[in-house]
């Protein structure tokens, strides 16, 4: 896997150095000068183990050889690039954005899940601009969210940008054009949990979320045990998505980040193409 990001991303990384290099003013020509400590191969091992483990920068560039600064510049222009790389689905297929999900999801398997996920983030300054919105009400915490989508068996294909945890799972649909691409878009069904109730109607029912209880007070035993077994069916072909975001937890940057909140959204997407391109692998070697 190492040979194949080194083969992917090194030449977007090279580009964007030698665009940096030629746009600004100099006097000597482009390459003179003192040479990088930190090859590429090293700045994307960095990385790596900083999103899959949390090392600190500072030990990172311990075991490295260069000064911390330098690990945290090499972070910083690797981990766009695999952000940008998207969720990988199989060898030739790799979907972007939620529009390429949903039309994948109408070509090759009509069934998704999506659910968020919350990621904890250090405490905005006192006094800072919305400093509130950060807040979760669910675990009343600092945190960040992203909406994560599966398919049926629960391999990842989409995880969005990070919203302050303070938006509901609704809203952040919303935000993402969910209704209007499913609206629009192919026959697919999204299956999702109670948090995005109401995504129904505006989609011709092709969000399906958990039965509504009809009867608040006193209902009678038949229509307990029928809203028991439906909520019961559909919570065990939801759970699917609780795995795929179990396994992103186990990165170590998703756990909790100490980091700057800025860095969430390509912190988020470089781990899910990263997790993603496992899964393509692992399902390709199962086939075979």
């Amino acid at each position: 896997m190492i040979a194949e990001l080194v083969a992917e991303v090194g030449p977007l990384w090279h580009e964007r150095h030698q665009a940096a290099l030629t746009a600004r003013p100099r006097q000597r020509a482009v390459g003179a000068g003192a040479k990088h400590k930190l090859v590429f191969i090293d700045r994307l091992l960095a990385t790596l183990v900083h999103l899959r483990h949390g090392a600190t920068h500072d030990v990172l560039a311990c075991w490295f050889g260069v000064d911390r600064s330098t690990i945290t510049r090499a972070i910083g222009e690797v981990r766009p690039l695999l952000a940008q790389r998207g969720c990988t689905v199989t060898p030739d297929i790799r979907l972007r954005s939620l529009a390429e999900v949903i039309e994948h999801l109408g070509a090759n398997g009509p069934t998704g899940i999506i659910d968020g996920t919350e990621i904890r983030v250090r405490h905005p300054a006192v006094g800072g601009k919305d400093r509130d919105k950060f807040i979760s009400g669910k675990n009343k915490q600092n945190a960040v969210k992203s909406m994560v989508v599966t398919n049926a068996e629960g391999r990842l294909l989409f995880c969005s940008p990070a919203e302050p945890a303070g938006c509901a799972d609704i809203t952040h649909a919303r935000k993402l054009g969910l209704v209007k691409l499913l609206a629009d878009g192919p026959a697919v069904e999204i299956l999702a949990d109670a948090g995005y109730q109401g995504l129904g109607a505006q989609t011709g029912g092709r969000v399906v979320t958990p039965p509504h209880r009809k009867f608040k007070k006193n209902p009678p035993e038949w229509y307990e045990e029928m809203f028991e077994r439906q909520r019961k069916a559909h919570s065990s072909r939801c759970i699917r998505v609780e795995h795929g975001i179990g396994h992103l937890k186990n990165w170590r940057s998703l756990a909790r980040h100490h980091g700057r909140r800025e860095h969430m959204s390509d912190t988020i997407q470089a781990v899910a193409g990263l997790l993603s391109h496992q899964q393509a692998a692992a399902a390709s070697s199962a086939r075979t």
